[in-house]
This record gives structure tokens, sequence and C-alpha cells, in this order.
């Protein structure tokens, strides 16, 4: 904890052009070290499949590894995409990760499917597509495996997962969102709520979704207040100008997936000398209005912002960018800005 927020980390794996996912996985367990070191409160892994642009597909084995790497910070699923899978063994391998990391771990969940529709299908192959309708449903069987309290009346009530362990030796579960659907059913069970702001096309909608989900609350054995996480994506640098042009990269993800270009994400100079239709121009600067770009101080000033539109002091970082150095400097510079705690020379060493 700052002095003013609460500060966590997600990351999606980016998969750079010319680079490989083994490369960005390994990223991705080196960046959770230096969010660790830097005192980072959270780090949170995507599902994505099918995609040139990201490389995680399976959050539970990586949350497993980075716990396996780091010392003090939790780590998580930012999230699981529920509708692919079983409740059930969703909860089974979260009850494993808590078990083998007591403390550290978060289960996020969300309803998106994280890829094409093709994708999605495939991934429920030879069995059919779950319907939508009834994520609720597993989302409620999902909790009722984690903490052993399923209706007696459940054709499933007496299955037991394990790991066993205590009523609270259970993963910190999450809904995740972007709309008010997910902050209505997080209220409804009284879970904490995590706000993807950094869609792009849903800050505008952010602050009201986040009065909905407040409004709806309501206190069950799963929680007793509303917690409220919002992500963004940011890009610190030592100058605004530097900031705004590793920004590049990320900002042509949008035209890129207008376009239908795959493939890894590009440098920010070839990113911004692309040739793009006007509408696709203009797309793709209003998915980056939401972006967070410049100086520590000017990050620190619009976090600050973000905290207090949206009546939190829990905040995650998400940053994109086509160099992992340019990467870990931002998430370096955002930690530098806010005085947040480092490691101390013995948990550093540790971790090593």
């Amino acid at each position: 904890m700052t002095g003013d927020l609460t500060l966590s980390a997600v990351d999606q794996s980016p998969v750079r052009k010319g680079g490989t996912a083994a490369d960005a996985l390994r990223e991705t367990i080196r960046l959770a070290q230096v969010a660790d070191e830097l005192g980072y409160a959270r780090y949170w892994v995507a599902e994505h499949h099918n995609s040139g642009a990201f490389a995680g597909t399976s959050p539970e084995i990586l949350v497993g590894q980075i716990a396996a790497a780091t010392h003090r910070i939790r780590v998580g699923s930012g999230g699981v995409m529920l509708s692919h899978y079983s409740a059930l063994k969703v909860a089974e391998q979260f009850r494993m990760l808590e078990t083998l990391f007591p403390g550290r771990i978060d289960l996020g969940i969300g309803r998106a499917p994280g890829s094409d529709q093709l994708t999605a299908a495939a991934l429920s192959y030879p069995r059919p597509q779950v319907d939508i309708q009834y994520f609720p449903e597993q989302v409620a069987d999902l909790l009722g495996f984690l903490h052993g309290v399923a209706d007696p009346a459940h054709p499933f009530a007496r299955i037991r997962v394990q790991p066993g362990g205590t009523p609270d030796s259970v993963p910190e579960v999450w809904l995740l969102g972007s709309s008010d659907y997910s902050a209505q059913l997080a209220a409804l069970l009284g879970l904490p709520f995590a706000f993807a702001d950094f869609f792009g096309h849903t800050a505008a909608i952010g602050p009201r979704v986040a009065a909905l989900y407040r409004e709806k609350f309501r206190p069950t054995m799963f929680g007793d207040q509303p917690r409220l996480n919002v992500t963004v994506h940011v890009v610190c640098a030592p100058t605004e100008e530097a900031a705004h042009f590793i920004g590049w990269t990320r900002r042509f993800t949008r035209a890129a997936r207008m376009l239908g270009i795959r493939g890894g994400m590009l440098p920010p100079e070839e990113a911004a000398a692309y040739p793009l239709p006007d509408e696709v121009r203009q797309a793709m600067e209003e998915s980056a209005r939401g972006t967070i770009e410049g100086t520590g101080e000017q990050v620190r000033r619009q976090l600050l912002d973000v905290a207090e539109r949206y009546g939190t002091t829990d905040i995650g970082v998400v940053t994109n960018c086509f160099a992992f150095a340019d990467r870990e400097r931002s998430y370096r510079l955002v930690a530098e800005a806010f005085g947040m705690a480092p490691a101390s020379p013995t948990e550093a060493a540790r971790r090593d």
C-alpha cells in the first residue's frame, strides 16, 4: 500500500514482432519478479487463445510459475474465462495453487471468450459450447466447490474439492468485467469486482458501472463490503515525448484488429508510420483516449484522478509495449512516483 493507492500489475504476456511466445512468457515471469521487488500488491495474468499478440493461454499454469519465482506478491488470473471450463476443475486447480502458495493466490474469472468464436468452439469441442446465460450458475458452482457450501439439493453437493483445507484456505475470487452485467453479478454474490478500463472503449462508462456495483452490493459470506479494482493502461518514461512514442505500439493494436493483421506487436517507429484508412485511424485514436502516458509525476496525477473518478484506491496497471526494457522501466518509474517500498535485501536474496 502506497500513501495514496494500492497498485497492482496486470500482464497480457505481449508477443513482439520478431519475438516468440516463449520470450513473452519468460518476460512475464521476469516482470513479476520486478513487481514483487518494487512492492506491487498483485500480479495477474490474462487468458487469450489463437492470438498472435498475446502468449498467455493458460493462466493457471503461469500463476504457479510466477508464485514459485516470487516471494511476497499475490499472484492470480486476470482472468480465467470460466465459460470454457468445468467449475469443478477450476476449483481444483486454484485450490492446488492456494495449497502450494498459501495466502497469495487470486482467482479472477470472466465470461468473455478470450478468443474469436471459432477458437471458442474448438475449446469445448466435441462438446457443445456452454451458453453464456449459464455463467452465473457456473460462478455459483465454483464458489460452492471452493468453499464447500454447495446447496444440499445440488446434484454435485457431495463432491469435495481436493486439496482440502480450512474454509479460509481458498483463493480470493474476483469477478472481472467491463459492463454493468458483471458489476451486478459481483454485487449480488458479494464478490470484489475488477473493471477493465484499459480495454479502450470502456472508460466512458466505468464510473457509472462502479457506482452501480456499490449500489447493488449485497453482503454475503464471500464479502461484507464492495471492493473495486480498476485497471488502466499506462506507459511511463523519463519524458512525456518518450512515453507517447513508446505508446504507439499499443495504440496500433486496435488498428491491427480492425485490419485483420495478425502477429506480434510492432516497434513504435513502424506502428507510427503505418498507413491507415481515416476511419481506422479515428477508431485507434478514440480507443487510446483512456491510456495514460507521461513522466512519473504526470502518471501519478492521472492515476490519482482515475482513483477519484471511480471512488477507489485499488488500481491495476497494464503496460504493453515493444521493448521489454521499456515495459520494466515503466513499472519502476510508477513505483518510484508513488514512493512504493521495494523488497529488503533479505527478501530479494530469498527470491533469487
